[in-house]
C-alpha cells in the first residue's frame, strides 16, 4: 500500500541530486509483481523525458525520482493509489495494479541551469584569455551527463577550430570556451536549451540532452592581430640592426601555441638564411626579423593570416599560431664592404701596405657570433701572402692595404667578399660574414705592378750576351735562371717577394721564348719597359 524505493546502485560521485521542477531522461523497465512486462523504455530505443514533480507522471514516481543521482538505479514498488488506481490503463494496466519499475537516471537539469565551468588545469602564464569574436582551436570529448561518449576530436586527431561568440557555436559552447588560457584544461556542461534543444543534432545527440565537453585549449587568435615580439636577449653592445633588404643567418626552433615543436635549424646544424622583407619567408617572420641585432635571441608570435594561413603546412595545422624563437647568428647587405677598425698603430708608420707587398702576419678568424674559426696563433706560425695576388678572399685583401708593421686591426668581410654562399664545407658556414683580428709582423715591398723582376741598378747595353754564357745565341732556361739567380744573390736584381723562384723564372722564361721553342734568341730578348715602347709605337 505504500511506496517502495530501493536503491540498487548509486555512484560515488553525486554532484546534483533530482529536485521537484527539474526534467529528466532515464531508462525504465516496468514490470507487474510476477515479473510480467507491461512496458520498456530499452524497447523503444529512446529515454523517458519528463519534468519531475509537475503532474507530468504518476504520483509514486514524481516522489521515486526525486533525491535521484545521475547513473543511479532503483528499483521501485508503487502501489494504485500513486499509479492507475482502480481504473487503470485498458489494455495495458489492470485496475489495482502495483507496478514496479527499474529505473536508471541518464540526465537531468533544470530550466535556471546555466553553463558550467569546471577548471581542472591552468597553466603559470596565461598572457591572453578567449574574447568574443576569437579564432580558437582545441581538442575535445563530447559525453552526455552519464558519462557516455558521443564525440571526440582526439579520434579523428584533428582539432576543432572555430570562431567564439559569433554564433559559429551551440550557444553553451560559445560561453563556456570564453575566459580560457592556451594549454587550459576545463569540463563545460551545458543544458539542452543552450545546447541542441528539444530536437537534438538528429544523429548521435538524443533531444534534451545535457552536454560535458572536456576541452584543452590548444591555440588563439584575433583576425586583427599583429606579430608579438618577446626581447629574450639583447646585446649591450649592438652597432647594427637589420633593415629591409639585409640577408640574415639565424637558428630558430618552432613551435605551436600549446609547445609542440613542428620545425628546429637546430637540429638540422645549419642555419636559415634568407633576405628580410623581401617576401622570402612568410609575413610574420619578414616583419618580427626587423631591427635585430647579432646575437640578439627574440621570441616571434605570429597569428595565421601572416604565417600558412587555413590551410597550414606539413606539420603546421592550419589556422595555427606560430611561435619562433630565434638566435640572430649574422647579417649583412649585399651592398655592404669591408669593415676596418683600426685597434692600435704605430707611431713611425711611414710604409703602408699596397699591392705586391709580401705581408706576414697573425690572426684569429670567427663567425660574428664570436664563433672561433680559425687561428695563426694556435699552429705558431705567421701566415704569408703577396698582397692582391688573389691569395685570399678579395675582402682581406681590402682588409690588408695600408697597413703598418705593428699595426693592429679587425677586419669584417661580407660574404660576398668573402667564402660566398657555399662557405667551405666542414670550416665555413655558408653566407657568413668573417671577423679577424689582425697583427701585421713583417711587410717586404713587392715590386711595381705587372713586374716579377727588377733592376737595382743600370741595366747593361749587353744584357743578353751575359746570360748568354756560351755565346751561341741562344739562351737556355738553365741559363736564364743562372743568370737572375746571380743577379738576385749579389743584390743587382729583385724578384717579387713571396712567390716560388723557379715558377717565376720559368714564368720570365716563357715571356722572352715568343716562339716556343725552349730558347730566346737575341731578336726575342726585350726588356719590358722596350716592350710596351713597342706596343704603344704599333698603337
Amino acid at each position: 500500500t505504500e511506496l517502495g524505493v530501493e536503491r540498487r546502485f548509486v555512484p560515488e560521485s553525486c554532484p546534483r541530486a533530482v529536485r521537484p521542477g527539474d526534467f529528466v531522461r532515464y531508462h525504465y523497465l516496468g514490470a507487474f509483481p510476477d515479473g510480467t512486462r507491461f512496458d520498456s523504455s530499452y524497447d523503444r530505443g529512446s529515454t523517458f523525458n519528463m519534468f519531475v514533480g509537475k503532474g507530468q507522471l504518476i504520483a509514486g514516481m514524481d516522489k521515486a525520482l526525486v533525491g535521484m543521482c545521475v547513473n543511479e538505479r532503483r528499483f521501485v514498488k508503487i502501489p494504485p493509489k500513486l499509479a492507475y488506481g482502480s481504473e487503470g490503463v485498458p489494455g495495458v494496466i489492470p485496475p489495482n495494479a502495483v507496478l514496479h519499475f527499474d529505473v536508471l537516471l541518464i540526465d537531468l537539469w533544470n530550466l535556471e541551469d546555466e553553463v558550467q565551468v569546471q577548471t581542472y588545469f591552468k597553466p603559470e602564464k596565461c598572457p591572453r584569455t578567449v574574447q568574443v569574436s576569437d579564432f580558437v582551436r582545441y581538442h575535445y570529448n563530447g559525453t552526455f551527463l552519464d558519462g557516455t561518449l558521443f564525440d571526440s576530436s582526439h579520434n579523428r586527431m584533428r582539432t576543432y577550430d572555430t570562431y567564439v561568440g559569433i554564433g559559429w557555436l551551440i550557444p553553451g559552447m560559445d560561453q563556456g570556451l570564453l575566459g580560457m588560457c592556451v594549454g587550459e584544461k576545463r569540463i563545460i556542461t551545458i543544458p539542452p536549451f543552450l545546447a541542441y534543444g528539444e530536437e537534438g543534432d538528429g544523429k548521435e545527440i538524443p533531444g534534451q540532452a545535457s552536454l560535458v565537453f572536456d576541452v584543452v585549449l590548444l591555440d588563439l587568435h584575433n583576425p586583427k592581430d599583429g606579430i608579438a615580439i618577446e626581447n629574450q636577449l639583447v646585446p649591450e653592445s649592438c652597432v647594427r640592426r637589420s633593415q629591409t633588404g639585409d640577408f640574415l643567418r639565424y637558428h630558430y626552433n618552432g613551435t605551436l601555441l600549446d609547445g609542440t615543436l613542428f620545425d628546429s635549424s637546430y637540429s638540422r646544424n645549419r642555419t636559415y638564411d634568407t633576405y628580410v622583407g623581401k617576401g622570402y619567408v612568410i609575413a610574420g617572420m619578414d616583419e618580427g626579423l626587423l631591427g635585430v641585432c647579432t646575437g640578439e635571441k627574440r621570441r616571434i608570435i605570429i597569428p595565421p593570416h601572416l604565417g600558412y594561413g587555413e590551410e597550414g603546412r606539413g606539420k603546421i595545422p592550419g589556422s595555427a599560431v606560430l611561435v619562433f624563437d630565434i638566435h640572430v647568428v649574422d647579417f649583412h647587405n649585399p651592398s655592404d664592404s669591408v669593415s676596418i677598425t683600426v685597434h692600435y698603430k704605430p707611431s713611425n708608420c711611414t710604409v703602408l701596405s699596397k699591392k705586391g707587398d709580401y705581408l706576414k702576419y697573425h690572426y684569429n678568424a670567427s663567425l660574428l657570433d664570436g664563433t672561433l674559426l680559425d687561428s695563426t696563433h694556435s699552429l705558431g706560425k705567421t701566415y704569408n701572402i703577396v698582397l692582391g695576388s688573389g691569395q685570399v678572399v678579395l675582402g682581406m685583401d681590402m682588409g690588408l692595404q695600408d697597413m703598418c708593421v705593428g699595426e693592429r686591426r679587425t677586419v669584417v668581410i661580407p660574404p660576398h667578399l668573402g667564402y660566398g654562399e657555399d662557405g667551405v664545407e666542414g670550416e665555413v658556414p655558408g653566407s657568413a660574414v668573417l671577423v679577424f683580428d689582425i697583427e701585421l709582423l713583417e711587410l717586404v715591398s713587392g715590386l711595381p705592378e705587372g713586374y716579377m723582376f727588377v733592376w737595382n741598378g743600370e741595366v747593361s747595353p749587353n744584357l743578353f750576351e751575359e746570360i748568354d754564357q756560351n755565346h751561341d745565341g741562344e739562351v737556355l732556361l738553365e741559363e736564364f735562371s743562372e743568370y737572375i739567380q746571380t743577379q738576385v744573390e749579389t743584390g743587382k736584381g729583385k724578384l717579387a717577394p713571396g712567390f716560388d723562384f723557379e715558377k717565376i723564372i720559368k714564368n720570365m722564361f716563357t715571356n722572352q721564348d715568343r716562339d716556343g721553342n725552349g730558347k730566346v734568341t737575341a731578336e726575342e730578348f726585350k726588356l719590358k719597359d722596350q716592350e710596351a715602347k713597342e706596343e704603344h709605337d704599333e698603337l
